[in-house]
């Protein structure tokens, strides 16, 4: 299986209301991909964040999982809107387990 980890860091005009809305979107995506183990999402309430706001999770059966998601419509919407309300930096963590 395959641990997919992302923190994104957003902008000082990015509402704590578009922070939700990212969690809410993705973990809506579960039912549009393949592969999938578990999907997770939240905001990030740690004091040592480094202003990464927004913490995604998914678990993948495996690496061919993991490379469909990439170009899958529906994810590539999420990260459109993720741009769109000001990402300004994010983290990715691929490890297998």
């Amino acid at each position: 299986m395959i641990d997919h980890i992302v923190l994104v860091k957003f902008g000082e005009t990015t509402t704590q209301e578009q922070l939700q809305e990212v969690v809410d979107r993705f973990k809506a995506l579960r039912p549009h991909l393949t592969g999938i183990v578990d999907i997770q999402a939240g905001l990030n309430f740690s004091e040592k964040n480094k202003g990464y706001q927004v913490v995604l999770s998914v678990r993948f059966e495996d690496r061919a999982a993991l490379e469909a998601y990439g170009p899958n419509p529906e994810h590539q919407a999420v990260a459109a809107y993720i741009r769109e309300v000001g990402r300004e930096d994010s983290l990715i963590v691929d490890i297998e387990i």
